[in-house]
């Protein structure tokens, strides 16, 4: 099936340009989301049921990857998609890092990848400013923020010490503290599992009719989506 995959992790503005792009295509069909497959396919069987934490989401994924290599490109795989329902060229959101893009373009030659990309201080805004009840970590932040984010597994590899510091300033501008230490954890959490540059430096090999790569700070989301519309119709 020549299934559209948008590629990108927590924060690049993939569900905003998706937002964007239904209402300017007709008739394309989104699958069931990331979430969902995660749940049903990877959560709930090790769990018995619903999980928030994303901490410990990162952990029962990790577990499903180490059994089925590609992760959610391979969960994604075993779907069985009713086309009188979504079409012939539906949309899935979304894959995360090389280990899944690289399964997902081996093993699925007819899919094609859109790529959206955002430094990690931008995600962390986003993230700020979006509400999602699912953004969810435990853990309390006591008082000295600038330490805990230093104090973070894997902080350093993700931001620098003058990036923590604007994090860490970012009280100033009305974020709570407990809410730029959850948001820093996502991003930290995420990048343990999941390298979004190494996943588009791949995506870059592919013939240009397969992969599309978008920086979605250089784009607004009507941008993105205009983009993906010509490069979609060019490939028709």
């Amino acid at each position: 099936m020549a299934l559209t995959v948008l590629v990108g992790v927590t924060g690049v503005g993939k569900s905003t340009a998706l937002t964007v792009l239904q209402s300017a295509t007709t008739g394309m069909k989104v699958l069931p989301d990331r979430r969902e497959i995660t749940d049903a396919v990877m959560i709930w069987p090790r769990s018995g049921g619903p999980v928030s934490d994303r901490e410990e989401r990162f952990r029962l994924t990790a577990e499903y990857r180490a059994e089925h290599p590609g992760g959610m490109a391979h969960a994604l795989g075993t779907v069985l998609a009713d086309t009188r329902h979504w079409g012939q060229q539906p949309v899935f959101d979304g894959l995360r890092g090389l280990e899944e893009v690289q399964h997902a373009a081996s093993h699925f030659p007819a899919w094609r990848f859109v790529a959206l990309g955002a430094p990690d201080l931008v995600r962390v805004r986003r993230l700020l400013g979006r509400a999602d009840a699912f953004d969810q970590v435990g853990g309390s932040t006591g008082q000295d923020l600038g330490r805990m984010l230093s104090e973070l597994r894997g902080v350093q590899d993700v931001f620098t010490a003058a990036e923590l510091e604007q994090l860490a300033a970012l009280t100033h501008e009305g974020f709570t503290a407990a809410d730029i230490l959850a948001k820093v954890k996502i991003v930290v959490s995420e990048r343990r599992n999941y390298d979004p540059r190494a996943a588009e430096q791949f995506l870059r090999t592919l013939p240009p009719e397969r992969a599309l790569v978008l920086d979605t700070v250089a784009l607004d989301p009507a941008g993105v989506a205009a983009r993906v519309v010509a490069w979609a119709g060019a490939q028709a």
